[in-house]
């Protein structure tokens, strides 16, 4: 099959599908060019490797210096185009990806309102699961790669986390999730939340497509001083830690209290994701204690950061655009109150009250504090006194806010089917339905943890397709 073939094939899937999942905004009108310039250097010169005339999905916070647009879901930035691709769209197109569209998001990456259903924006309405469109929760914030990988829409795609956004999707649509550690891969050209704890990461249907993946778009950008934290984990072949065998020897903890909030079906896939990993010749320390497991972690380092980060986005945007400022986009949502704010801005106004210079003593008494507890005195504490490789939960629970705050990576793999859920109080949605395994492990322990994944994953083959996009 040619990769102009296969990029046909996937449209053909999106026209029959994204009308009822709403999990891709817009498709790229060069893909079909892209394709078979592609086939055509292949038969000439041969592959660039695995990514080679492969179709990907990008979220759309994501700039691409094409004539797709970036908008991060929301309405007044529809019509914005990039000017320069961002370093992980840079990287792709360099391994030789055909960039086959943009996802949607939930708008803003959830920082818009506190009322926002997760997987909604004003540009693209209300992404849905392949599981139970409509019914079963789809997650956030990278709702739109999520849905569209578990329905195949696409070969892969790119998500973006801040605190659960690649994690909690991927879990409840039944595909693989990783949140690379901050600093592996850079935000240059990502719309952003967070500079301390924003990362791009893959969206993929197995451990060996996020492996594959991460090897390519991990590097040092200059433009991102945190990629330069450690240089050598930017360098490595990522599938290299793939073996059937990782589990054995290893020490898994389980952050038990976690489970206090899960029902009976939840708590049952953990239980068993547990055996098998014991089965796989792992050692399962149960329960371990998460020092930060009981802290209200409060969103300031988030409030004070995104005003910075957006501003500074939107002052290097098209002149032609109606907003470039943080003032301008909430002026912009009330005179289009109708369209933009179903939900409301609430988010953004609390954000907009900050000075946006990251000068106020509570942020930097914040940063500091948060990031300790998250890291040093909590997962690291908890790895060090028990001896483990890493932890294992359920989804976006059991230490996700934690690995979020610290900045480490977390992969969650899926883990088996609920066949009851409860109903989520603020969207509406079932919690019936796929589950994924999720391990969080120290700063740049991303190797070790996938190959904890792929082991699990080989062992246990839980991903089943959504059954009428199969």
């Amino acid at each position: 099959m040619t990769s102009l073939q296969l990029v046909q094939l996937y449209v053909d899937r999106i026209s029959a599908y994204n009308h009822s999942l709403r999990a891709i905004l817009e498709l790229n009108p060069d893909a079909e060019t892209i394709a078979r310039q592609l086939d055509e250097e292949r038969q000439a010169k041969g592959s660039r490797g695995p990514l080679h005339g492969i179709p990907l999905l990008i979220k759309d916070n994501m700039d691409t210096g094409d004539r797709m647009h970036t908008s991060a879901g929301a309405l007044a930035l529809a019509e914005s185009c990039a000017a320069a691709d961002s370093f992980v769209v840079g990287r792709l197109r360099m391994a030789g990806a055909v960039l086959l569209g943009k996802t949607n998001m939930t708008e803003w990456a959830n920082f818009m309102s506190n009322t926002m259903w997760a997987g909604y924006s004003s540009r693209g309405g209300q992404t849905k699961n392949p599981f139970g469109p409509g019914e079963i929760f789809v997650g956030g914030s990278s709702s739109g790669s999520a849905s569209a990988v578990s329905a195949n829409l696409a070969a892969a795609a790119i998500g973006t986390e801040t605190s659960g956004s690649i994690i909690s999707p991927a879990s409840y649509n039944g595909v693989v999730g990783l949140k690379p550690t901050v600093g592996l891969v850079s935000r240059s050209g990502i719309i952003p939340i967070s500079w301390t704890q924003d990362s791009a990461g893959p969206i993929t249907r197995t451990v060996m497509d996020a492996a594959i993946l991460l090897s390519v778009i991990s590097g040092t950008d200059e433009r991102d001083p945190v990629t330069a934290t450690d240089r050598a984990q930017g360098e490595l072949d990522y599938t290299a830690f793939l073996h059937a065998a990782a589990l054995k020897g290893k020490r898994i903890g389980v952050p038990r209290r976690y489970c206090e909030r899960l029902d009976e079906a939840r708590i049952a896939i953990l239980d068993s994701a547990i055996e098998a990993l014991r089965m796989a010749g792992a050692e399962v320390v149960d329960p371990v204690e998460l020092p930060g497991e009981l802290v209200n972690w409060d969103g300031k380092i988030l409030r004070y950061e995104f005003k910075k980060g957006v501003n500074d986005y939107l002052a290097q945007t098209a002149k032609g655009l109606p907003v470039h400022s943080l003032d301008e986009l909430i002026a912009f949502n009330e005179a289009h109150s109708v369209e933009a704010l179903k939900y409301g801005q609430s988010t953004l106004v609390w954000a907009n009250e900050t000075s946006g210079q990251l000068t106020e003593p509570e942020y930097w008494e914040s940063l500091q504090d948060d990031r300790i507890l998250a890291g040093e005195r909590g997962i690291d504490w908890t790895l060090e006194h028990y001896r483990l490789d890493a932890l294992v939960s359920l989804g976006d629970e059991g230490g996700n806010d934690s690995a979020a705050i610290a900045g480490y990576p977390a992969i969650t793999v899926p883990g088996g089917w609920a066949d009851t859920g409860i109903i989520d109080p603020d969207g509406g949605y079932s919690t019936r339905g796929p589950h994924g395994i999720t391990f969080i492990g120290t700063a740049f322990s991303d190797g070790t943890l996938l190959g904890i994944a792929y082991a699990y994953e080989q062992t246990t083959r839980h991903r089943k397709p959504p059954e009428m996009y199969g």
